[in-house]
């Protein structure tokens, strides 16, 4: 029998309109009342949580709807047909079983009609993002694909294997259980020095917060102005340097570059007394005097990738601020200086938060590579976290060798001052960008005195780092700048070598720069392929002219080869 909607249906939409409100205010009740180890409300994470409004008119469309879909599905279901479009349950296992179907249609049905709820709550957008955010992580954890009883794929897989899946599956578990964190691919098949981080090289100069690599030319005859490149802290710099054929310092010592790479100390408990401070002043300019003092260059190039950015664009302006402009361009990759667009991470960001973080480990401690990874991976949940539980442990499969990936799960702590003042001066007050505002190594910053040329990179799909966030720098520096805008997300975007021929690159040739993102990309060019030509292209502008490469690493008895490449700061585990 065929069930259309029917006065039944109308009947008990009231009701169902009262318990999706009623269920939904539950839900927000039961996280204020939540017990976070004794924390107040509104500080362990999870900020407090307001009263929650609907808007009438979405209710009352997202009710019907929702009744419209129901019947749907009730009729595709009595057909044996339920169609189900995620790749989740992709599987033949999934569409050849009408139940196993049925129900991941349903789950379907029900995240969409959850998640039109969080866009009917009345509020401010960073109210909203977040009740967005908090029902994204609960839905993708609910999925019918995490369980082993309901999927279908596992089942089949554990049949045909005569149960040997699950018994890989729970091997992989208390694998993951003993190292601390979900496998997102075989870390048995890499080892930094031996198959990533390769590129040749020597740890020139050390100190307690990082070592100073230097790179074996590639060429003859090597550019007059060094290249130094500062990584994110919060990251390993390998990131940089993963296989020959993706290495961006590797392409940038073919391209006739004197290169210098900033490695990060992995910090223990003897740094926790780490400040902001500390990183700009002992390792970033401490990094450009040093790369100075080996070549005997009066200006160097720059390059500051995400976090290593901002640490850059901060060392900037406090040598500005002392009179000093040892730095001739410089590039930004998917940094944030303006933190008015933060994208996703917004959700943690508030008054409450930060003064926690400030209570907990401003005055001393670590924040543990662990949390932060979790964070970045829950950013993206289905694709970061469940994929790997639901593959490893429910149909004991090993993920394949991905050395990206690989880094990824390479974690490193961070000082608890350093991390506070980041968090207050940044996510949460935006005092780089107001001229003054914040103070570092004992001047005030403002970025408006860093003149020199720019290339600013932003990915288009960057989660981390937004578009919009990435090319507000182009609004913040007064000085020439070139934005270029690449396809695919904050790594893979970046990651992206000119043989792969892979994804597109944007850029405008008018030299304008408009107030917003959208207006620059409405007026830019499409190019098929990597960016990197076009940086090198820039940077080959502003690197004098060519002189005869170094035999030696270092300088003398002062700057001596300590250790090859990659050293030993980058092998610390956290």
């Amino acid at each position: 029998m065929k069930l259309d909607s029917s006065e039944q249906w109308a009947q008990g939409a009231q009701q169902i309109q009262k318990q999706m409100t009623e269920g939904w205010a539950s839900l927000f009740q039961s996280f204020q009342n939540m017990d976070l180890g004794g924390l107040p409300k509104g500080i362990a994470g999870m900020p407090e949580l307001p009263n929650v409004q609907f808007s009438p008119a979405k209710l009352e469309a997202l009710q019907q709807q929702y009744l419209k879909d129901a019947t749907e599905l009730w009729n595709q279901g009595l057909q044996g047909k339920p169609a189900v479009k995620d790749r989740r349950f992709a599987g033949d296992a999934w569409s050849g079983n009408p139940m196993a179907a049925f129900s991941a249609a349903a789950y379907l049905l029900n995240t969409r009609t959850l998640m039109g709820l969080a866009d009917a709550v009345e509020g401010d957008t960073k109210t909203k993002n977040r009740i967005r955010f908090a029902i994204e992580q609960l839905m993708a954890a609910a999925s019918p694909s995490n369980f082993l009883a309901m999927n279908a794929d596992a089942q089949k897989k554990a049949l045909e294997t005569k149960g040997e899946s699950i018994a890989k599956g729970i091997q992989n578990l208390l694998h993951d259980i003993r190292q601390g964190h979900v496998s997102m691919t075989d870390e048995s098949l890499f080892e930094v020095g031996r198959n990533v981080a390769t590129t040749e090289g020597a740890v020139v100069f050390e100190n307690e917060l990082f070592q100073l690599i230097e790179y074996k030319p590639l060429t003859a005859k090597v550019y007059e102005k060094p290249f130094l490149l500062v990584p994110p802290c919060i990251n390993k710099f390998y990131i940089l340097d993963l296989q020959p054929e993706n290495s961006v310092i590797r392409y940038a010592v073919a391209q006739g570059h004197r290169t210098f790479v900033v490695s990060w100390r992995n910090p223990d408990a003897s740094l926790a007394q780490k400040t902001w401070d500390d990183y700009i002043e002992d390792a970033a300019i401490k990094a450009i005097e040093v790369t100075q003092a080996i070549t005997g260059a009066e200006k160097i190039n720059a390059l500051g990738f995400c976090v290593g950015g901002t640490i850059l664009s901060t060392a900037l302006a406090v040598l500005a601020a002392r009179g000093q402009e040892p730095v001739a361009s410089a590039t930004l990759l998917t940094t944030l200086v303006d933190f008015t667009d933060t994208g996703i991470l917004d959700v943690f960001i508030d008054e409450n938060f930060v003064k926690f973080r400030e209570m907990q480990m401003g005055q001393g401690g670590l924040l543990k590579g662990q949390d932060l990874a979790s964070t970045f991976s829950f950013l993206r949940p289905n694709d970061l976290v469940w994929n790997y539980v639901v593959g490893n442990y429910l149909k004991g499969e090993t993920p394949p060798p991905f050395d990206l990936l690989y880094w990824n799960s390479d974690s490193t702590n961070l000082p608890g001052p350093f991390y506070a003042w980041y968090l207050r001066n940044t996510y949460l007050e935006n005092n780089l960008v107001k001229p003054g505002a914040a103070t570092v190594c004992g001047e005030k910053v403002d970025l408006n005195k860093v003149k020199i040329p720019m290339f600013i990179y932003g990915s288009r799909e960057d989660h981390i780092v937004p578009i919009g966030g990435a090319y507000a720098s182009t609004q913040v520096f007064p000085g020439k700048k070139r934005f270029v805008m690449g396809a695919s997300g904050h790594i893979a975007g970046v990651i992206n070598p000119p043989e792969a021929k892979k994804r597109s690159h944007w850029t405008r040739e008018d030299g304008k720069f408009p107030a917003s993102a959208a207006e620059w990309i409405a007026g830019a060019t499409e190019t098929p392929g990597s960016w990197w030509p076009d940086w090198a292209a820039w940077l080959k502008g502003h690197a004098g002219k060519q002189i005869p490469a170094p035999k030696t690493y270092g300088k003398g008895a002062r700057f001596k080869a300590i250790e090859p490449a990659p050293g030993r700061y980058v092998k610390a585990k956290a």
